[in-house]
């Protein structure tokens, strides 16, 4: 028996070209279908029946560490890490024609069936070492048998050729040395793996003649994926022909079973293997996961092939050198991305509109049913977003569907920003239909407005709603603290000056408190501008309301006399009952006190300009707390008089000369709902 050994350095620089190709953690698998793929491709030549070619992918893993006897263990069994692949197949093997073109970098041997001569390097980007054994036809029509290994560090070495003792040709690649990195990123278990196999795959079980019998599997278990190619499947394939720009393209539309895939995808193919899964829920109208035929629900794949696609797929395999749009360029008529993927879009669309009918219909259902239960406030401008933009996810978030609607109405308002400019331009010479123009914008505008004004009432809903369940007792059995309610009802430790009114919920007590010149939430007195008190105490809120306006002082004359009030406001937590006996926690005394600060240093205007007479400014206290007994004995001391719901208190207390007013949380709820029952039931909100 003759045998031949020798060592060949592969063409060009291998270190250097392997230190060029990139391969992403999250194409671990790359490599393995690469070998696969060429297996499929070896088997296609060597056979013209699909049904005697054969490929076996096997995992191979590596023993853990055995688990010491009597330790405790929770869960399932982690599976073993994978070490190697080896992919074996009964195609044409390594003949000399085949191991050439292995042993020369970028060759084009293998072009016309889709090879870069690049795959290879995958296989060195992810493992340690390659080790092939093959059996071929020479060109005396014999069988030779060859093996030779492959790494980064010497290239093809220790080839081994001899006569064959095997009866027909074939080929195992082994993948070794599976590297830390990869291999966590790649799937662990043999189902996943068996199914990316698939998916990549997946063009050659629904082309003409269909795909060899290939088997994954490992110590355990064994998955034929013709089976799963079985299972996956809904229905048979359908293609169709397009011209985009008078390229050529190619798509076999696919109805997977419902729990085939998580999401429909766009596979852009080139030589024949999957580069991108392009997810396009949501990119037509309709098109959000699972849809339903006839018979039974189905979720969505294309595969898109072209020669064009195959001329400008990138080395690696991984992407495509195509722009992905040429909008705004020098050559716009060049394809891009964005126009392939447009008309294919349409080709889906149209293939999938039977379908996408009832989908399109819960659709818009949900809209309307969360703008009229919910959201309000888009009602008025409904009529006027574009109709694709209804369109969602029937099963989307509350959350997500407030912000798709939140964006059309913010490019409703910019497209009438600019709409309006136009219109203003364009009144000096009033062009044909200029009124019937100016009618629809001011109907849009005047919907807008609508809209503004339902937003701000649905906001006070929800700040009622709020503090509705801030008042009950929790699930441990306690209240919420006063700073919870505080800050529903205006943000600590804060001024009028740092935050927007829309912030402030001052209207739940009272409609006027909005109408301040200077307002302090939970601020030291002596940090205050309205007055020159140094004390340190921290009203809950105080404000401070000036009239600048012309008062009568004297028959006949009208001087510009600042005419002032102070509102204290002290909040306590929900049955708070420790009132009686201490003055210190008293919330009429507290309140009182507040306001005697405040009138003790010169009271002035948040510009600096004193007030006459400030000692005697008028003052307003507002008290916030539920009536427990310990907070009735105040009220009755300070001879308040019970309000006819009998939920709160008031009166006038003459020594300190202020307005007193006691308010339960539930006095505060009641009256808040009923002021503004009549907003409510115009948006058809639910009122408490």
């Amino acid at each position: 028996m003759t045998r031949k050994v020798w060592f060949v350095a592969i063409n060009a620089s291998l270190t250097g070209r392997l230190r060029n190709t990139t391969l992403p953690k999250s194409h671990a698998l790359l490599p393995l279908y690469e070998a696969v793929v060429n297996a499929i491709q070896s088997v296609d030549a060597a056979n013209a029946d699909m049904g005697l070619s054969e490929i076996d992918v096997q995992v191979v893993r590596s023993p853990q560490l055995t688990i010491p006897v009597g330790s405790a263990s929770f869960g399932p069994t982690p599976l073993d890490p994978i070490q190697s692949f080896v992919v074996s197949d009964n195609g044409e093997g390594f003949h000399d024609g085949n191991m050439k073109s292995f042993e020369t970098l970028d060759s084009e041997y293998k072009a016309v069936a889709g090879g870069r001569g690049v795959g290879r390097l995958m296989w060195l980007k992810a493992f340690e070492k390659v080790a092939i054994e093959s059996d071929y036809i020479d060109s005396s029509g014999h069988l030779g048998h060859r093996t030779f290994r492959f790494t980064a560090e010497e290239g093809v070495s220790r080839q081994v050729q001899s006569p064959s003792e095997a009866s027909h040709s074939g080929a195992s690649v082994q993948l070794s040395s599976f590297k830390e990195e990869y291999r966590e990123s790649a799937p662990k278990t043999l189902a996943a793996i068996a199914r990316s196999v698939l998916e990549h795959c997946l063009w050659y079980f629904v082309r003409p003649g269909g795909a060899p019998n290939i088997v994954v599997r490992d110590e355990l278990e064994a998955v034929d994926l013709h089976d799963a190619f079985t299972d996956y499947m809904l229905a048979s394939s359908q293609a169709e022909d397009i011209i985009i720009q008078g390229v050529g393209f190619e798509l076999v539309h696919l109805r997977l079973k419902a729990n085939s895939k998580a999401a429909p995808q766009l596979n852009w193919c080139a030589s024949n293997r999957v580069v991108v899964a392009e997810g396009i829920a949501g990119k037509i109208p309709g098109l959000y996961g699972k849809l339903r035929d006839a018979d039974s629900e189905f979720m969505y794949a294309c595969f898109l092939t072209s020669s064009f696609l195959d001329a400008n797929v990138r080395a690696e395999r991984t992407h495509f050198d195509i722009q992905e749009s040429t909008e705004g360029t020098f050559d716009e008529e060049e394809l891009s991305l964005a126009k392939i993927r447009t008309a294919v879009l349409a080709s889906s669309e149209a293939y999938l509109k039977a379908s996408l009918i009832k989908t399109v219909s819960a659709s818009r259902e949900r809209v309307r049913s969360f703008v009229d239960n919910k959201a309000p406030r888009y009602r008025p401008i409904l009529r006027h977003i574009d109709e694709s933009k209804m369109i969602v996810d029937p099963g989307v978030s509350d959350r997500e569907l407030e912000l798709q609607l939140h964006r059309s109405l913010a490019d409703l308002e910019g497209q009438l920003l600019v709409e309006g400019q136009e219109i203003l331009n364009a009144s000096s010479s009033l062009p044909e239909g200029y009124d019937e123009r100016l009618q629809v914008y001011l109907e849009r505008v005047d919907d807008i407005k609508k809209s503004d004004l339902a937003a701000y009432v649905s906001r006070r809903r929800v700040i009622l709603d709020l503090l509705e369940q801030a008042i009950r007792v929790g699930e441990d059995n306690k209240y919420a603290r006063e700073d919870v309610i505080h800050s529903l009802i205006m943000p600590m430790r804060t001024t009028s000056d740092e935050v927007h009114p829309s912030v402030s919920n001052l209207w739940v007590i009272d409609e006027g408190l909005a109408f301040h010149n200077y307002l302090a939430s939970d601020k030291p007195l002596k940090t205050m501008p309205i007055s020159d008190t140094g004390s340190r105490t921290e009203p809950d809120i105080i404000a401070l309301k000036v009239n600048d306006g012309p008062v009568l002082v004297a028959e006949g004359e009208g001087r510009s006399v600042p005419l002032a009030s102070v509102t204290v406001i002290e909040i306590k937590r929900p049955m708070r009952n420790d009132a009686s006996g201490d003055t210190e926690k008293d919330p009429l005394a507290q309140a009182l006190r507040y306001l005697e600060r405040v009138r003790e240093g010169t009271v002035k205007t948040a510009s600096g300009r004193p007030i006459p007479n400030s000692d005697h400014v008028p003052g307003f206290c507002y008290v916030i707390a539920d009536l427990t007994p310990s907070v009735r004995e105040r009220c009755k001391a300070a001879n308040l008089r019970p309000t006819q719901d009998g939920l709160g208190f008031f009166g006038y207390n003459d020594n300190y000369k202020a307005y007193i007013e006691v308010i339960s949380f539930d006095r505060l709820l009641n009256m808040a709902h009923q002021r503004n029952r009549s907003f409510f039931d115009q948006l058809g909100l639910p009122v408490g």
